[in-house]
């Protein structure tokens, strides 16, 4: 008759290595899970920027966080030192256009695919004398929904994913030496200047008026400065005195 022989315990060694391959897979487990709010961003890069830099490209991107629709606009607040007008569009989604406004820019145009993130790049006239610059960025859905990258790193917040929305931060480097700031864009308005001779003269004064009779009176004088008028007055008088003693001696030999 035959007895199965006792169950040998596993070495010590092997119950590590179980034990040890149970938290990591918990561990991948619980990385996977958080990964996916976890990794939202909204970012921007240019290698090796320095301070007073000229014409550099930045290349912006912003996560999609709705499972529903797609991204269709993004508006940038644009930091201290860079105007709207030094910004121009270089590449980016299909059908997108830059817009100027009062604080930045916006770049939208049709609706992304929903989970696509927002890619473009736009370039710089030059960066200003800064260490870092942040791009507060608005991002919009198609379905109205939106997402705000304007967190600063001292803020501290959540939206309910376990995470904030810091805005996009560009550190730079020191400035190259002998770099200078480049003169300001000029303005697209007009610079307001005096008005001509000839326009102050046809425009009358505060206060006063032009008799509309002086310019027949100043054309009617002649280069003395005697009215015409005058002359041919005296002229008409000889005349007729002259006239008038004529015909007087004319009566008096027909009486004689």
């Amino acid at each position: 008759m035959q007895y199965a022989s006792p169950a040998l315990p596993l070495p010590r060694s092997l119950r590590r290595v179980g034990t040890l391959g149970g938290l990591t897979a918990a561990a991948f487990v619980v990385a996977v899970v958080t990964a996916g709010p976890a990794a939202a961003h909204a970012h921007v890069e240019a290698e090796g920027a320095r301070a007073l830099d000229q014409n550099v490209a930045l290349t912006f991107s912003a996560a999609s966080e709705s499972g529903t629709a797609g991204i269709s606009k993004l508006e940038v607040i644009l930091p201290k030192g860079i105007a709207p007008g030094d910004v121009t569009y270089k590449k980016g989604p299909t059908g997108w256009k830059l817009t100027a406004t009062d604080r930045g820019y916006t770049v939208s145009g049709p609706k992304l695919a929903v989970g696509e993130d927002a890619e473009y790049v736009v370039n710089v006239r030059q960066l200003p004398d800064a260490k870092s610059l942040v791009f507060k960025t608005v991002q919009s859905y198609s379905d109205g929904k939106v997402d705000r990258w304007i967190e600063l790193e001292e803020e501290d917040s959540s939206d309910g994913h376990g995470h904030g929305h810091p805005a996009p931060r560009l550190d730079l480097k020191p400035a190259a030496p002998g770099a200078k700031p480049v003169s300001p864009t000029p303005s697209e308005e007009p610079t307001p200047s005096a008005p001509s001779s000839d326009a102050a003269a046809s425009e009358p004064k505060t206060g006063t008026s032009t008799p509309a009779a002086e310019p027949a009176a100043n054309n009617a004088e002649g280069d003395d400065g005697m009215p015409v008028a005058v002359p041919v007055g005296i002229a008409a008088t000889v005349l007729v005195l002259g006239g008038g003693a004529w015909w007087l001696r004319s009566r008096r030999n027909e009486s004689a």
